[in-house]
């Protein structure tokens, strides 16, 4: 094993693996590329999701702002008809709905009790309404004008909307109306003919009935919203589990070729001691790293300095009958996850497999080169040359795992990238980039 060569780079650090795309906002962040330790525990609420609760959230605010503009509207009038009224009920009534007003508004802001405010409100109304030719000082005396309950109807058809079930809210829409209509062909209601009583009946019963309707069907729409974005992210935790599921396949098939199998090729062209011991050495390997992908949790996103994967490589070349030239840059302040470093790792042992295995043609031993450098990323970059026989990538079997399955979907599934060039007779170049990069697009090179 040659000397290794130093060179300075400078200091970066980064928490996980990403990629330089822009986020949504165009804020020009990144987004994590491959498997996140969030979407494993499941999917999140939207930030802004449409829902019932916003709707009924936006409805009852609206009634609370209708009911303090109507009541304003109706304060002058019902101050005109104080005298006409018994001197108890005259104050108790319009402070009830006073009161009731005020509670929605503040039910409606604070998201609490909306119903129960509302509901009362509804009641109070109607009940003042039934009560009104009783209260009168002189009920035979004919009211100059209109009731002033009579700008308050629409205030407790909306409350009655808000609070009731649909079917005891078209009762109250059609039962506050008709007994104004009753009211208002009363002398202490203004006696005002059958038909003009029944205008205004009809008038407050069709506005009731199309806030009525409104409020329900925004209900209804937020709930088929409700419905559709419960069964998206249903979906979308089962696509991550699949994926989830994916990225574990891959990460045991890479185990199976690069542990099993080197170790079974290795003993079966054991020819000598030294090779014997090899094989020997790649099975305890096989073993250890078998109970390892059976211990480690999941979305493990802690952090390992480079430099102990430049280690970790290190002796893993150190094991090989041919020798590495291994030059890396210092990176002292360079940290990645560990589930990253795991897959850089076990890629780069897969790569120096290979060039043991396949670069030799039995006459010239082949010169082979390992180097470790920072990138422009923020990252690492990991590149396994050799001078040997190599290979036309077009020709390579889909049933060879070595370099799909151990080399590129698992540095792919940590968030980073890997290209191989080769050429028959002037070698192999594995390159692993982490996190991925943007190949050029003109790199006359054909990559596996």
């Amino acid at each position: 094993m040659a000397a290794a060569k130093s060179a300075a780079a400078p200091p970066l650090r980064f928490p996980r693996a990403e990629r330089g795309n822009p986020d949504k906002n165009g804020s020009g962040g990144t987004e994590p590329l491959g498997l996140d330790s969030d979407l494993i525990a499941g999917p999140k609420q939207p930030r802004n999701p449409i829902s019932r609760t916003r709707i009924e959230t936006v409805v009852s605010r609206s009634v609370a702002g209708v009911g303090v503009i109507f009541s304003l509207q109706a304060l002058p009038i019902m101050l005109a008809q104080v005298h006409l009224r018994l001197p108890i009920m005259a104050i108790a009534m319009p402070l009830a709905l006073a009161v009731g007003i005020g509670a929605v508004v503040i039910a409606a802001v604070a998201k609490v009790g909306v119903r129960a405010t509302t509901g009362t409100v509804a009641l109070v109304y109607l009940a003042a309404l039934v009560s009104w030719p009783f209260l009168m000082v002189d009920p035979s005396a004919v009211l100059d004008g209109k009731p002033w309950l009579w700008y308050m109807c629409t205030v407790a058809t909306s409350c009655a909307a808000v609070a009731f079930p649909l079917v005891w809210a078209v009762i109250y829409t059609f039962l506050a109306p008709i007994a104004y209509g009753i009211v208002r062909t009363q002398p202490s209601g203004g006696g005002a003919d059958v038909l003009l009583g029944s205008l205004d009946t009809a008038y407050a019963t069709i506005l009731g009935q199309v806030i009525l309707i409104i409020i329900f069907t925004l209900r209804q729409t937020a709930a088929a919203v409700d419905a559709a974005q419960t069964n998206a992210l249903h979906q979308y935790a089962t696509a991550v589990r699949q994926h989830a599921t994916e990225v574990e396949r891959v990460q045991v098939d890479s185990i199976v070729h690069d542990s099993v199998l080197a170790t079974f090729l290795a003993a079966a062209a054991a020819g000598s001691p030294k090779a014997a011991q090899l094989a020997s050495g790649m099975a305890s390997d096989a073993l250890t790293r078998l109970n390892d992908a059976a211990m480690v949790p999941a979305g493990d996103d802690s952090l390992v300095p480079l430099n102990a994967l430049t280690v970790r490589i290190r002796e893993a070349a150190d094991k090989f009958t041919a020798p590495f030239t291994f030059v890396e840059c210092e990176m002292d302040t360079l940290s990645l996850p560990v589930h990253a470093s795991d897959a850089l790792f076990a890629a780069s042992v897969q790569a120096m497999v290979n060039s043991v295995q396949h670069a030799g043609d039995g006459i010239v031993e082949p010169s082979r080169t390992l180097s470790m450098r920072a990138n422009a990323q923020g990252g690492c970059t990991i590149e396994i040359a050799d001078t040997g026989v190599g290979f036309d990538p077009e020709q390579v079997p889909s049933e060879r795992l070595g370099l799909r399955i151990s080399i590129q979907e698992r540095v792919a599934s940590a968030g980073g990238s890997a290209r191989i060039y080769s050429e028959i007779g002037r070698g192999t170049t594995i390159t692993i980039e982490w996190p991925a990069d943007e190949w050029p697009a003109d790199n006359a090179e054909v990559p596996v």
